[in-house]
């Protein structure tokens, strides 16, 4: 069974965050997330917000995918490596698919900054599962 793609909306916390979507297709999703608002008490982004954002940008992705097989997916795991950090400006969260299948998905899901700079590398695994 086919479906329409699904179309991101964005929960509580990604809206505190400042999140805005820019992209979203099976192919990828693009948003962005302000520096500020988002940072720890060392006036550097914090660590879990680039987690939250580069979790939900992959999760997002992966619905995305499971919702043209009638299907909805869940993540099963994320792992992230922090590059360097950023004090201001606004940084753009990029989920590519590494892999996509009938029934896990793997993305990578990179943040980087005005200049383009890498700032965090995460890797996400959604497993699909049957609506219920």
């Amino acid at each position: 069974m086919s479906g329409e793609p699904w179309q991101i909306t964005l929960g509580e916390l990604d809206e505190k965050m400042g999140v805005k979507i820019l992209e979203q297709s099976v192919e990828r999703v693009v948003a962005t997330m302000p520096v500020e608002g988002n940072r720890q008490s060392f006036g550097l982004l914090h660590g879990g917000a680039s987690l939250a954002v580069g979790e939900a940008v992959g999760s997002w992705a992966a619905v995305i995918h499971a919702s043209t097989l009638g299907k909805t997916a869940v993540g099963v795991d994320v792992s992230a490596t922090h590059h360097k950090s950023a004090r201001n400006g606004t940084i753009t969260i990029t989920a590519t698919p590494i892999h996509l299948g009938r029934t896990l998905t793997t993305h990578e899901v990179l943040l980087t900054n005005d200049d383009g700079g890498r700032l965090c590398t995460l890797r996400i695994t959604n497993l699909l599962l049957e609506k219920e």
